[in-house]
């Protein structure tokens, strides 16, 4: 049986390099991935320093006020919590995103769909400004990384709770894009008034039985209406195509991330929106794992 989680060594002092290899040990004891990496950074975290700061001093000796929110800390992780939801903080395409409870913990995987709409947005043949509708936009990372890189553009973040949506609009601000940035309490493509150049949506599409399944830092700590796609992981992508022609002016983009398999599913839907809209010149982006992350649609024409 593994002793109680917490700060090791007892009463006996410690320095930064001894302690974070004591609790790397104890990480790797409870199964927990990449154990070396998550006790430097809840030591760094707990210690108010840089990762930098830390390496460059690893003879610093902790403090018992570090000691005990280090412990707690680490009892978290061992637990299974994500180091991100401990220290409320994620990195995402370079920038430093506050996360909370009701928001989905953001993905590296996602950073394909920023890429996607940069790549595309960089052909746009008038060069006029772009404008972008962010359906689930959770901690707004999709939406402040592509403001942040489109330097002209402008988007709405659209969410249905109002906790997350106070989240998104704090990064927006904290990375100086709340000036273009606006956001809206509502579900999907409800009707938020006016059309966008591009629509994105990094939407729950997890089947619903999948999800008990799941690594333990998604399954307990995600919120489950970030993760569950319905039956067959696909029921958000129908609801928000239902929707598009009120929000995707003709000519623009809708993608979407897309989980493992779905791409040939959720490109065939852009064949069977309702209400005359015609998409064409489908298109697909893959992750740095080479899997299918992200599909999207051009809107050609409304008949």
């Amino acid at each position: 049986m593994h002793s109680a989680p917490g700060a090791a060594g007892g009463g006996t002092r410690e320095n930064l390099g001894q302690l974070t290899r004591a609790l790397a040990s104890r990480l790797r004891a409870y199964g927990v991935p990449s154990p070396e990496l998550d006790a430097r950074l809840l030591v760094c975290h707990a210690c108010g320093l840089t990762h930098e700061e830390a390496a460059a001093n690893p003879e610093r000796m902790v403090s018992d006020a570090e000691r005990e929110r280090i412990g707690r800390a680490i009892e978290r992780r061992c637990a299974r919590e994500p180091v991100s939801r401990i220290t409320g903080r994620r990195e995402f395409r370079g920038l430093d995103f506050a996360i909370g409870p009701s928001s989905l913990d953001p993905r590296a995987d996602t950073e394909t769909l920023v890429q996607a709409v940069l790549e595309l947005a960089g052909e746009n043949e008038t060069a006029a400004p772009v404008s972008i509708l962010d359906l689930g936009t959770g901690s707004g990372c999709v939406l402040v990384a592509l403001l942040h890189e489109l330097a002209a553009a402008a988007g709405v973040g659209v969410d249905a709770n109002l906790e997350t949506l106070r989240i998104a609009r704090a990064n927006a601000l904290r990375h100086g894009v709340g000036g273009r940035a606006g956001f809206v309490c509502s579900s999907w493509a409800e009707p938020i008034g006016g059309r966008f150049d591009f629509v994105v949506a990094n939407p729950p599409y997890i089947p619903s039985a999948e999800i008990a399944s799941l690594e333990p830092e998604v399954a307990r700590y995600d919120p489950r209406s970030a993760l569950d796609g319905g039956a067959d992981g696909l029921a958000a992508y129908r609801a928000i195509l239902a929707g598009i022609d009120r929000v995707l002016t003709p000519g623009g983009w809708a993608a979407f991330e897309v989980g493992a398999g779905q791409s040939a599913a959720v490109g065939a839907m852009f064949g069977e929106t309702e209400g005359g809209l015609v998409f064409g010149e489908i298109r697909q982006w893959e992750d740095l794992s080479r899997r299918i992350r992200c599909v999207a649609g051009r809107r050609l024409r409304s008949v």
